[in-house]
């Protein structure tokens, strides 16, 4: 039969408006969702109209969703009743199913892809405007919607945990702002994810370890502890008598001064300069030591396992350095123990750390066990080797060059290129 041609045309019309509809919903419901929280409050602050009336929608976010879904329902499933109307019109035998596809295809790609990708790239600018026509919306399906909850919320009960407030954050979303939703350089982003990564590192990761400590045996001559101190690097020194178990104090080199000036001085001159000594408990994470130090006013801690002895030092510039990075460009002075060679290997002290190793060197060695090279290898061989050995771990082919009193001191390692690297050359 012929299809009454005016009232048709006015189907297809109004298809076409519920096309349009349905995206504009869909972009809506997009753009509100991906809306930056941090960056609108910034807006807010700035007395923005279309942030404070988004918020104020996001305040009510079950009703603003709800409406949402509701209204883009009720259109899809007008637009398919009307769709078939039309197809029966033109095909009176198969007009339902040809209808149902082509509807299907029409709103998949044109009321929810596109208008939600676009809305992804620009929520700002399709939010803001469209929370002038969402609040009306919801005042009037708000029986509706309210109903829609109740149920829905019932039923979803058992499966639901409670959630956090919508001003909290995780450290993800806190991660995700400080790399692609805030406007700053590549040095600060790295500052900001430092201080986010700062409860994943322990002291254990950056103190310098027992063996390396250097510090004041107070029971040394008066003669060789002025000699040690003059030549000392460091601004401060642990104070001990016979063994680093055994710390009295710590010395500042400002107030060596006063000693050192004098013509002979005692022990108890030195003793009479030194600060009680700080001690940090083994697998204290980083950003618990940071308020430590700031509430003690300590710039140097000792760290002690379960039985008290000392297994490192950890200073608060370490601590800053994990957020800000090496306060000196000197790649050698970074990481003395590591030695690049010319046919591209490296010679690493067994002492290296490997997470130092991985941040210079952009490796992965794994850190989950033991903290320097030498105790990798020798977790891995599960004994000291009597002479030089080569072995495999991942990627990186070690060859021991020095053992000495137990230990590993120094061993060559070859690094095969990964398949990104393989793949760029």
């Amino acid at each position: 039969m012929e299809p009454d041609t005016a009232s048709t045309t006015i189907l297809i019309v109004t298809l076409l408006v519920l096309v349009l509809a349905s995206a504009y919903f869909s972009s809506s419901e997009t753009a509100m969702r991906g809306l930056n929280r941090p960056r609108l409050k910034h807006l807010i602050n700035q007395n923005h109209r279309g942030a404070r009336k988004a918020n104020r929608l996001l305040g009510r976010s079950n009703r603003l969703f709800g409406a949402l879904l509701v209204s883009n329902h009720l259109v899809k499933f007008y637009a398919g009743a009307i769709a078939s109307v039309i197809g029966l019109r033109f095909f009176p035998d198969y007009g339902v199913e040809i209808a149902t596809v082509v509807v299907t295809l029409v709103f998949l790609v044109f009321a929810e892809v596109a208008p939600s990708n676009i809305a992804a790239e620009r929520p700002e600018k399709l939010a803001f405007p469209s929370s002038y026509l969402l609040q009306p919306l919801m005042q009037l399906l708000r029986p509706v919607v309210s109903t829609v909850n109740g149920i829905g919320n019932f039923v979803a009960r058992p499966f639901v945990r409670a959630r956090k407030s919508d001003n909290e954050f995780s450290i993800e979303e806190l991660r995700k702002v400080g790399t692609q939703g805030a406007d700053l350089t590549a040095e600060r982003q790295n500052m900001l994810l430092g201080i986010l990564e700062l409860d994943n590192v322990t002291v254990d990761d950056i103190m310098v370890p027992r063996s390396e400590i250097q510090g004041i045996d107070i029971d040394d001559e008066p003669a060789a502890i002025g000699e040690f101190v003059r030549s000392s690097q460091h601004t401060r020194l642990p104070v001990y008598r016979e063994e680093i178990n055994n710390v009295i104090g710590v010395l500042h080199l400002r107030r060596a001064g006063r000693f050192l000036s004098r013509p002979a001085f005692a022990r108890s001159d030195v003793l009479a300069e030194t600060d009680d000594p700080f001690f940090v408990p083994e697998g204290t994470p980083l950003g618990v030591q940071l308020v430590n130090f700031q509430k003690e006013k300590q710039r140097i801690g000792l760290v002690v396992d379960e039985y008290g002895e000392v297994q490192g030092i950890v200073t608060l510039e370490d601590i800053l350095e994990e957020i800000v990075g090496e306060f000196t460009t000197d790649a050698a002075s970074q990481v003395p123990e590591i030695h690049a060679q010319q046919d591209g290997s490296y010679i690493i002290e067994g002492k290296a750390l490997l997470r130092d190793a991985n941040r210079v060197l952009d490796w992965d060695l794994p850190t989950s066990g033991p903290r320097t090279l030498n105790g990798l290898l020798v977790e891995h061989l599960e004994l000291i080797p009597d002479g030089n050995v080569c072995l495999r771990i991942g990627r990186f082919t070690f060859e021991t060059l020095q053992i000495s009193d137990n230990v590993i001191r120094t061993a060559r390692v070859d690094v095969a290129p990964t398949r990104d690297d393989a793949d760029d050359e």
